[in-house]
């Protein structure tokens, strides 16, 4: 049975900083992986759905915002060196990983690296949200936005002034999708909590609908922690820097073939990674190889 082998470097950095995992997870995704593989890490999993309920804090608009800035407001005084921010699932299509599995992208992250920096976002590669997603002066509409496009410029521009009241509207903006990253305390701490409040409620106060308003956040949070409008670093430089991989090959400044395709559907067949998009067996370790990194942490019951 395959097991992870955790990086020394990676050991070594879990010792001397404190780290929590925030997720805003579905009452019928399995979180288990995340207490099975990193037990060293303190976990805060937000159910966005709880039956029976329409009344929590969580089930309201704003999606994985709403858990974000939630967790930020109430633990605000007594932060980690590092939270990572994450969605729950372990294999979704946006995660960077040949099997867009967010277990080996979290066993990768360079946990000094995210405190150097105040913000990392979990994804190298550029596909969907860079170089730039948003143009300020773009033309479109609602009927854009309704169907998974981008926010339209003027959306976005009257959500910034709030959002950042007396700071210049950028031309544009990028960051790579969707709201997975890593922040430090130091960077969180840079503005008041009252700038969160203030976040949380424009999220619950705007007109935009819950998607609507947390696309408005995925594009925004690098600017909250302090980088610039269009954070779209090299993927050689990030890969490297961010996830200890300094050898992967690369077509573009942003495209890595080996680590990341965009997969058929945003839906993973159930059964993934062992049940292909055929529906049919395949060898996970075999689609999902990098060399120097063991896969899998066990087969599926199911599949035995």
């Amino acid at each position: 049975m395959a097991k992870y082998a955790l990086s020394s470097n990676f050991s070594t950095s879990l010792r001397r900083l404190s780290v929590t995992v925030v997720m805003a997870s579905q009452v019928n995704e399995d979180t288990s992986w995340l207490q099975r593989l990193f037990p060293f890490w303190k976990h805060e999993i937000y159910i966005t759905d709880p039956p029976g309920t329409n009344s929590s804090l969580i089930s309201v608009k704003g999606l994985e915002s709403m858990v974000y800035l939630t967790y930020i407001i109430d633990n605000y005084e007594v932060l980690p060196d590092v939270v990572i921010f994450t969605h729950g699932g372990r294999y979704r299509w946006h995660h960077d990983d040949p099997l867009y599995d967010n277990a080996r992208v979290l066993s990768r992250l360079q946990i000094p690296y995210v405190q150097e920096q105040g913000y990392v976002n979990l994804r190298c590669v550029w596909t969907v949200g860079c170089p730039a997603e948003i143009h300020i002066n773009r033309k479109g509409g609602d009927k854009d936005l309704a169907n998974g496009g981008p926010l339209p410029g003027a959306v976005y521009a009257a959500a910034f002034h709030e959002l950042f009241p007396g700071r210049d509207l950028p031309s544009r903006v990028g960051t790579s999708c969707c709201a997975n990253f890593a922040a430090a305390k130091s960077a969180i701490v840079a503005r008041p909590r009252q700038d969160y409040e203030r976040y949380r409620r424009w999220l619950v106060d705007t007109d935009l609908d819950s998607s609507a308003g947390a696309k408005v956040l995925e594009y925004s949070w690098h600017i909250i922690f302090g980088k610039e409008a269009a954070f779209c670093p090299l993927a050689r430089q990030c890969y490297c820097k961010v996830f200890g991989m300094c050898n992967i090959p690369l077509e573009g400044p942003g495209t890595s073939k080996a680590m990341y395709s965009l997969p058929k559907f945003a839906t993973l067949p159930d059964g993934w990674p062992w049940v292909g998009w055929d529906n049919q067996w395949q060898n996970a370790t075999s689609v999902g190889y990098i060399p120097g990194e063991e896969l899998i942490d066990s087969l599926p019951t199911a599949l035995w």
